[in-house]
């Protein structure tokens, strides 16, 4: 249909829309479009504004403002008639939502979701803000009279409007799309760098529970955990230490970890961790379980180790596809007995609910004082559990051995976990995400190299397995976004039964006539999609020595190159250089609710670069000296890219292993020691293998089988007098070949010497 003939704003266009979120706006009055040619060209065609509100499924705030405005006749009536209302998914959309965020942020000093934007019909914005109530309240306008006010500005006031949506629009340009001119004389940062971010951290840590923040809202912040515990690794400042450890122990023992059912929800609404804000993340638990693995290997305390255990068996139930990839998000909300929905319901109790639940009242009592359940509560009348007494604590309260109290206490765990399953849950967003994915990837595939379970690379070579059949492009050698089975909304219940099916028996739905079983893909993949599943890939290489991963994470390095670079800017743009054009083009050089791509991607490409004839080390180190003087005034901003740098200027710390199979012994040495600089460089024992893998990896080995093609990190490190040989390597300097892993390691540890 040809915008000029007609309107889609005749009615809500987000029923047919793959997205989960945008489904659950189908039914509103608004006549919801999704953002696409269509829609943006009706605007330009009606030279009418658009209304642009970003969010997201699992978003609480989100849903409070469909409730109270979008399923309003009234309001639906004034953005029907005088907008084009646009509604976009920003875990499918982070490019737009990193725009309008920006501008946001800017403007108002402040960002989050619901992002609302109003939009020139060519996309500059001229109004923003967050959450509007329908009616004003407490300082903030009422959302009814903004699109009053803005409709007649728009008709009255245009100039005004369009001066200002091009000034908005510079600013944005500038903070996400230039990049500065190197200052003369500065040279590329280094380890130096690292010290200063970590003493930043030190500055605004929260001494009394970890984190950072004096009050809430409180976020894990993952990236600093990797700075602080590298920091002290490097340095022996046993305050960095202190710090990541404060931290950990405080989001694994308070209401931002899961007691009954594992997993990290999003954030915490207080500074001590107490009550969260209930969603669960794929990226947080990607993440969080990455940098418990980290504190594991740094202070060998196994209660690390159970975090990082407990964390992907929940992923493994609740957030996994039947064939292997990763769904997205758990909502916060969930059904009330009297059929409302609210915010947490299924994860607090009372101890009204623990006794029902245990019956045992001696075990009732353990488990009220273990998670600190009272009758007051700390949320809304019931309690969010948190470690509030100590097992030895309880041992002397009750006269009890230590291991009955433990014993007793994992019992009541497991029945609790079988009353809540009677609970309706929350919604589960069934999108899968490339480069979400791609976290969750990379910690099952660490999780295999740290803690020595091959179970833990079944799972993630499986999920790598999932994505590139459903959204690499072999063909075309490029990566979707997106993918989403094609039969129902791709929201559910989620695990109702507790054993990885979501309860929804006896419906047969790839029998439906007209079901698409292969599943709808879409949107092309942005930076942190192809630069989360290179890291992803390259650590499955590591966790199995497949060569097919590291074949599979070098192709993405190479569309990175082709795609995402600026060479006369030398910086790594967020969004393809063939895809769609926005008002501008966005750099993701800061760490949010994800790491920052750009770091990712650096970080990659220089371990990449040791197995490669690509010039992958000279892009990173190019973007590194491009945005120099941006990580030097504000360190701790630009964690990951503070890290990457740190890596190119001290180099990884190289473990080629020679042998068809890592012996276990050795997997047990390497998977436990600190080394955050790791790459575990595997390899055939004999050259006439390693000449297959060349090949797989499209590098050029001589025909004679002397191999001098092949990267210096396999060139002759065959493996020696017919045993597994392993040689440990440090900026082109390397210690003798050994069959004795403590050895490699001993080298490594003290220095390369």
């Amino acid at each position: 249909m040809d915008s000029t003939e007609g309107t889609p704003t005749e009615r809500n266009r987000l029923e047919d829309a793959p997205s989960p979120y945008l489904r659950q706006h189908a039914d509103n009055p608004v006549n919801w479009q999704p953002w696409d040619e269509h829609a943006l060209e009706t605007a330009k065609a009606h030279d009418v504004p658009i209304f642009l509100s970003i969010g997201y499924s699992a978003c609480h705030w989100c849903h409070v403002m469909e409730e109270e405005s979008f399923e309003d006749d009234g309001v639906a009536e004034l953005l029907n008639d005088h907008f084009v209302p646009i509604k976009v998914d920003r875990e499918e959309r982070p490019d737009v939502d990193s725009i309008y965020m920006t501008v946001c942020q800017l403007v108002t000093g402040r960002g989050g979701w619901p992002l609302s934007a109003w939009l020139t019909p060519d996309g500059r914005p001229f109004y923003v803000g967050t959450y509007f109530p329908r009616e004003p309240q407490r300082g903030m306008p009422g959302f009814r009279d903004l699109l009053e006010n803005i409709g007649h500005s728009w008709e009255q006031d245009r100039e005004e409007m369009e001066n200002r949506a091009d000034q908005w629009t510079a600013a944005a340009r500038d903070q996400l799309e230039d990049t500065p001119a190197p200052p003369e004389g500065v040279e590329t940062p280094g380890s130096d760098l690292l010290e200063s971010a970590a003493g930043t951290a030190l500055r605004g840590l929260d001494e009394q529970h970890g984190g950072w923040g004096s009050s809430g809202p409180k976020f894990p912040q993952p990236s600093r955990l990797h700075l602080l515990l590298r920091a002290a690794d490097r340095t022996g400042r046993r305050q960095s230490l202190e710090a990541a450890i404060k931290t950990l122990d405080g989001m694994a023992t308070g209401g931002l970890y899961d007691h009954v059912g594992d997993g990290f929800h999003r954030y915490c609404v207080d500074r001590d961790w107490t009550v969260p804000h209930f969603e669960k993340m794929l990226y947080d638990n990607a993440e969080l379980t990455r940098a418990y693995l980290a504190a594991y290997q740094a202070v060998d305390d196994d209660r690390y180790a159970d975090v990082a255990r407990r964390t992907l068996a929940f992923v493994e139930r609740e957030l996994t596809h039947d064939d292997g990839g990763f769904f997205s998000t758990l909502d916060a909300q969930s059904e009330t007995p009297e059929g409302e929905r609210e915010e947490g319901v299924f994860y607090v109790w009372t101890p009204e609910e623990i006794r029902e639940a245990l019956e045992d009242d001696r075990d009732a009592d353990l488990v009220c004082d273990r998670y600190g359940v009272t009758a007051s509560g700390n949320f809304e009348g019931s309690t969010v559990l948190t470690i509030s007494a100590s097992v030895a604590h309880l041992a002397e309260e009750y006269d009890l051995e230590r291991g009955e109290v433990e014993s007793r206490l994992e019992d009541a765990r497991e029945t609790l976990f079988e009353a809540r399953k009677e609970r309706p849950r929350p919604n589960r967003d069934e999108k899968v995400l490339a480069g979400w994915n791609g976290l969750m990837i990379a910690a099952f595939a660490e999780a295999a190299i740290v803690l020595g379970e091959d179970a833990y690379a079944e799972t993630a070579t499986e999920a790598l397995g999932f994505v590139r059949d459903r959204l690499w492009d072999d063909e075309a050698g490029r990566l979707s976004r997106r993918y989403k089975d094609a039969s129902g909304s791709g929201l559910t219940n989620g695990d109702t039964n507790g054993d990885g099916t979501d309860g929804e028996v006896g419906i047969d739905t790839e029998s439906e006539v007209g079901i698409d079983t292969e599943g709808e893909v879409g949107i092309d993949g942005y930076l942190e999609d192809y630069a989360f599943l290179a890291r992803g890939a390259l650590t499955c290489y590591e966790a199995t020595g497949d060569v097919e991963h590291l074949a599979f994470a070098l192709e993405l390095a190479r569309v990175i190159d082709a795609e995402f670079r600026d060479g006369d800017r030398e910086t790594l743009y967020f969004t393809p250089e063939s895809g769609e054009s926005l008002v501008t083009r966005p750099q993701e050089l800061d760490d949010s609710s994800t790491p920052s791509s750009t770091g990712v991607a650096v970080e990659t490409l220089l371990a990449l670069d040791h197995v490669s004839d690509d010039p992958f080390g000279e892009i990173a180190a190019a973007v590194i000296d491009t945005h120099a003087s941006r990580m030097q005034s504000s360190p701790l901003e630009y964690t990951s890219l503070v890290l990457a740098a740190d890596r190119l200027d001290t180099g990884l710390a190289e473990l080629t292993v020679a042998a068809d199979e890592v012996p276990s012994a050795w997997r047990d040495r390497i998977g436990s020691t600190f080394l955050p600089d790791r790459l575990l460089a595997r390899r055939p024992p004999t050259d006439d293998e390693l000449e297959g893998w060349l090949d797989a990896l499209d590098i050029d080995a001589d025909s004679d089988l002397d191999t001098e093609a092949a990267p210096p990190i396999w060139a002759g490190r065959e493996a020696r007098d017919g045993e597994p040989t392993l040689y440990a390597c440090r900026e082109r300097t390397c210690s003798p070949p050994t069959h004795d892993v403590e050895e490699a390691l001993e080298w490594l540890l003290e220095g390369g010497t």
